[in-house]
């Protein structure tokens, strides 16, 4: 019997990272210093956040616009460094902060963006006795928020209360022998894994504070952990006993023995994994790295197949996600990282690509995805209710699924959370689509009277965003932008003429043969 190779069939076996232009990117950004080993940038469809360095307490900027004025304003409300910033994934102009100061602070985002400093939170969190260096969003109740610091306390928080300071969180847990290193949930945010440096890894129940399993493998040092819900599995990234970077895949009712264990090589960077459930496609970025290896998971051994990876000779202190609500769909993007370089101070969208020959929708490599809307309240997540979260369709023209219940109260409801796939950074080009006369958004049938009497999508991004050109430079390249949506629009109807007049060729033939057989 003659020995045949082994090959596995992957639609996303040929992904490829497609750097932006420099147009695109955000340059002149003061990234942070600091040597906390945290992504320090958050994104979504309409904002970019990322910490910076400043003198006198801590910042972060919040942008909208590509290139950075040295005196863009900021947020600057703590007193000591921040070192985590995450946007609310229900309420795109909410982002909470933690700092050096000891407090986790929420804050509300203008909706044409930051254009004076904002020194005043919506909500301020005081319990932690020392820095807080991590926080976490449940993935499906609105207001609730997980924070935890050098204390070696997990603080939940509910803001949907009418204090503007809270000062004693609605649980604690306090599992933890040492500082926690990083948290992830499964989907529904019925579990909770962490890492800490005490290297063990832990599974717990966030709302009862139940240590379910804990993991203390003695050839594997965890610092970061993700939860592959839809696989029943468990990542870790970290170090081995010989100090080399390595990976481990653990079963998640089963934490005695990792699945695998695996070298990548003998950096010292962190790796920052980054896992799409959608895809099955797991991103590993080395801080300090210039390359983000990707991996398929599959529930059969070998459980990892390697992919391949982008490479750039520029390294990244930090990175950012885009939800998939963000993403470019025809072009059929699939994730995409906002690398922060720090030696250029730039920040450099990098967009993961499945090469298709067809522009229409793909179906197959975009399921239905969590949306922004809230499955839960936080008093029914407090009650011990767990829900899965409310899905959409990434198709343009597309609606949100209905949620669980009317949300009537918080923050989040008082602001529009409606889909966009606008980029940030990206210029508004409503004054010349005015003069076009175009309008090519929908707003969603599922929003109220009030929504829907606000203004209309265009191209994909919110009219009621646009700001006039301030310079002939950005004037042009708006113009130029237009120009280039215009003529890929023609070419899109140029494809859809000759396969119209293809199909009518073909059903004259086919009539032809018929009337002749017939005869």
């Amino acid at each position: 019997m003659s020995w045949r190779p082994q090959y596995r069939s992957s639609k996303f076996r040929h992904v490829f990272g497609k750097a932006a232009t420099k147009e695109s990117c955000y340059d002149g950004v003061p990234i942070t210093c600091s040597v906390q080993d945290n992504n320090f940038c958050a994104v979504n469809p309409r904002f970019l956040a990322v910490i910076t360095e400043c003198a006198g307490g801590g910042a972060f900027l919040v942008l909208s616009t590509g290139k950075v004025d040295p005196h863009h304003p900021r947020v600057s409300g703590h007193r000591g460094n921040v070192l985590d910033v995450k946007w609310n994934p229900f309420n795109d102009y909410c982002i909470a902060s933690c700092s050096e100061d000891t407090t986790v602070k929420v804050w509300e985002i203008p909706p044409h963006g930051v254009l004076k400093n904002i020194t005043v939170p919506w909500k301020e969190l005081q319990g932690h006795s020392r820095r807080v260096s991590l926080i976490e969003w449940h993935p499906t109740a609105n207001n609730i928020l997980f924070s935890t610091g050098y204390d070696y306390q997990i603080m939940i928080w509910n803001l949907d209360c009418s204090e503007q300071v809270i000062k004693n969180p609605v649980r604690t847990i306090s599992h933890h022998a040492d500082v926690v290193l990083s948290m992830s949930f499964n989907t529904d945010g019925s579990l909770l894994a962490t890492t800490c440096k005490d290297r063990k890894v832990r599974l717990m129940e966030p709302l009862s504070g139940n240590l379910l399993q804990e993991a203390n493998c003695k050839t594997h040092k965890a610092s970061k952990v993700l939860i592959l819900s839809n696989m029943k599995m468990l990542f870790t990234s970290g170090t081995s006993r010989w100090n080399d970077r390595q990976i481990a895949l653990w079963d998640q009712d089963d934490l005695s023995v990792p699945l695998l264990a695996e070298n990548l090589d003998g950096s010292s960077g962190v790796i920052f994994p980054f896992y799409d459930p959608d895809t099955h496609m797991l991103y590993l970025a080395g801080k300090g790295d210039g390359n983000i290896r990707y991996y398929e998971i599959s529930s059969e051994k070998p459980y990892i197949h390697y992919l391949t990876e982008h490479r750039s000779h520029l390294p990244q202190k930090g990175m950012g996600v885009m939800p998939k609500r963000g993403l470019d769909v025809s072009s059929c993007e699939v994730f995409r990282f906002y690398r922060l370089v720090t030696i250029k101070n730039l920040i450099e969208p990098l967009s993961m690509i499945v090469p298709r020959r067809s522009e229409s929708y793909q179906d197959d490599i975009y399921p239905m995805t969590p949306g922004n809307r809230p499955a839960l309240t936080a008093e029914e997540w407090l009650g011990g209710i767990n829900k899965d979260p409310v899905l959409m369709s990434l198709k343009p023209g597309s609606q949100v699924a209905q949620s669980y219940s009317e949300m009537n109260k918080g923050l989040g409801n008082s602001l529009d959370t409606r889909r966009s796939q606008s980029r940030p950074g990206m210029l508004q080009l409503a004054y010349i689509q005015d003069q076009l006369g175009t309008k090519d958004g929908k707003e969603d049938s599922g929003h109220t009277g009030e929504e829907r009497s606000q203004t209309a999508v265009s191209n994909g991004e919110d009219l009621a965003l646009c700001s006039p050109p301030r310079t002939e430079n950005e004037l042009r390249l708006k113009f130029h932008k237009q120009q280039e949506e215009i003529r890929r629009l023609r070419e899109l109807l140029n494809q859809r003429d000759v396969r119209i007049k293809q199909l009518e060729l073909e059903i004259k033939n086919k009539n032809q043969s018929i009337s002749q057989q017939l005869l």
